[in-house]
């Protein structure tokens, strides 16, 4: 049933028409800040792009800090929304029920097939944004050698410090998979809009209202109750992984957060699904 899934997702055009979006936005602004005089202001700008400059090994994460706050989530919205209003609205969903294939086997399957797509996605951008980087950029040398004046000529952390191309690595690995729970628990949110609703439009649109309000309150002091609970409060927390040490402690409220939206609004579309009468 998986790879059913899978193989729909791979066949539909939009899918790849996304994932080409989700590169293209790092490319433009690459392409725009090496062709500039001057790097933004260290704390000013995207996360990361006043530190590309000197070293484009760098631009994988500041892509992923370009991307995150909208235009991925859009895209999870958008194949989250389709899973299951999009074959009721097709009329395939009653027919895929015909085959012994249970109910909850069939919205596992869908929410596996979406974190399988965010993880494609978001590696794609990873790796586009590295070659990228360090055809416009450059590096930055040998990790962990010391420079004129002993500055580090490598890739250095948000702290200061240098890291080797493995440490690098990992921090990157981490980053991606904390980026891919926080999409998976917007993604069952949508999910379970796309079991109420049979319009896969109506149900991506209603993801993203829920997108609006959560960044919204964020910006509110009125709302400061209920911010550590919003879906949106930990997602950049990711950039913690570049700091040295690691600031574990939001990283940790982060996951445990966004696995909480995953069991409840999975369980709440699991419930809605599993007792809806299917009639197209």
């Amino acid at each position: 049933m998986i790879a059913v899934e899978l193989r729909k997702l791979a066949l539909r055009p939009r899918v790849w028409v996304s994932v080409l979006l989700l590169c293209l936005l790092p490319a433009v602004v690459g392409v725009f800040l090496a062709t500039a005089d001057f790097a933004p202001p260290p704390g000013q700008g995207g996360a990361f792009l006043s530190a590309v400059v000197h070293d484009g090994a760098l631009y994988p994460a500041a892509a992923l800090a370009l991307v995150l706050p909208l235009f991925l989530p859009i895209a999870v919205a958008v194949v989250a929304g389709d899973s299951i209003a999009g074959e009721a609205s097709g009329g395939t969903l009653r027919y895929l029920l015909v085959r012994p294939v249970g109910r909850t086997r069939l919205l596992s399957a869908k929410l596996v097939a979406i974190a399988v797509y965010v993880t494609a996605a978001i590696v794609i951008v990873v790796l586009t944004s590295l070659v990228l980087g360090v055809i416009l950029f450059g590096t930055g040398g040998n990790p962990g050698v010391a420079g004129p004046g002993g500055q580090p000529t490598g890739v250095t952390s948000l702290s200061g410090q240098s890291l080797s191309s493995s440490g690098l690595g990992l921090r990157l690995l981490g980053a991606v998979t904390y980026i891919v729970v926080s999409m998976l628990g917007f993604a069952a949110i949508t999910m379970f809009l796309s079991t109420v609703s049979d319009s896969a439009l109506g149900a991506a649109l209603c993801g993203l209202a829920v997108l609006i309000t959560s960044s919204v309150l964020e910006t509110l002091d009125a709302a400061a109750s209920v911010k550590p609970y919003l879906p949106t409060h930990y997602w950049l927390s990711w950039i913690d992984f570049f700091r040295d040490p690691v600031l574990w402690r939001n990283i940790d409220h982060g996951l445990l957060l966004q696995a909480g939206y995953i069991v409840v609004f999975f369980g709440a579309a699991w419930a809605n699904f599993a007792t809806k009468d299917v009639t197209s």
